[in-house]
């Protein structure tokens, strides 16, 4: 059975952020785009390494990566619910963008940037689990080549429900290993996910994945924030209440601030501010 979630942000990113992975994420990508020209290759601009993950010497950004064209990506994994998710997936996307060239250079230099954004939670209101947004004329509906320079996907996980049966695309397969990691098994994997090499390939990962003392307890401590903020979610929809109380969220915080841990990681984590952190601290 696979040991550890995907879904947590420090699993994803040495699962996919890894140069030894690279070719996961390529599929993964391959799967979401959907372009008649797949990529071919990538190249991780921040590959996972837990001592500046730990830190936060390492980018906000979870990974960050360039195909052969020179298209620019950003994935990032977000399973606490965040109200305003929208504002900050275009801070992201602009944090790429702009990055690409120093100050003085050229405008020409900049190249295509994609996000990727895969939510834990439900954002948008209606049922599918998958929308692209793109800049287009608000009158005539047209795409300018001299403006297409933004993409942004959003997948919702919670929304796709499809059962083994009705998997039909590459993105099926992998939001289903997404969903279900925990109850696969490289040895007895359903067929309808092995004919996938590379997702094949992840659940063999999952399974033999090695953690260190210190990314054991920042991977608990993840896992114990999802499972406390799941129930709750659960509580306050039972009992009609908008928002949940955040106790369990600065339970986490104190203990990941007694670890030492750096308040942006945290943070992201939790979903406390830095301001609420300090005051903690």
């Amino acid at each position: 059975m696979c040991s550890y979630n995907p879904k947590i942000d420090l699993v994803f990113r040495k699962l996919f952020g890894s140069e030894e992975n690279v070719d996961l994420l390529l599929s993964f990508l391959n799967a979401i785009l959907e372009k008649e020209m797949k990529l071919e290759r990538l190249e991780i601009k921040n590959p996972y390494n837990f001592a500046t993950y730990v830190t936060g010497k390492t980018s906000i950004l979870d990974i960050k990566a360039v195909d052969e064209q020179g298209i620019w990506y950003d994935i990032e994994m977000q399973i606490a619910e965040q109200g305003f998710y929208g504002k900050r997936a275009l801070y992201y996307w602009g944090k790429v963008y702009t990055d690409q060239v120093e100050k003085a250079e050229s405008f020409a230099k900049l190249k295509k940037t994609i996000g990727i954004h895969l939510l834990d939670f439900n954002y948008f209101q209606d049922e599918r689990y998958l929308r692209r947004v793109v800049l287009k004329d608000f009158d005539s509906n047209q795409i300018y080549f001299e403006l297409d320079y933004e993409e942004l996907y959003f997948i919702e996980m919670s929304k796709f429900q499809k059962g083994y049966q009705e998997l039909k695309t590459v993105l099926d397969r992998w939001l289903v290993f997404m969903n279900k990691a925990y109850e696969l098994n490289r040895n007895n994997l359903p067929v309808e996910l092995r004919q996938e090499q590379e997702i094949s390939k992840a659940v063999e990962k999952l399974e033999i994945m090695h953690f260190t003392e210190q990314e054991r307890e920042l991977y608990e401590a993840e896992r114990k924030f999802r499972m406390n903020h799941q129930e709750e979610t659960r509580t306050a929809e039972e009992k009609g209440i908008i928002k949940g109380e955040k106790r369990a969220s600065r339970k986490i915080a104190q203990e990941m601030l007694h670890k030492g841990i750096q308040l942006e990681l945290i943070a992201e984590v939790t979903g406390l501010t830095l301001e609420e952190l300090v005051n903690m601290k």
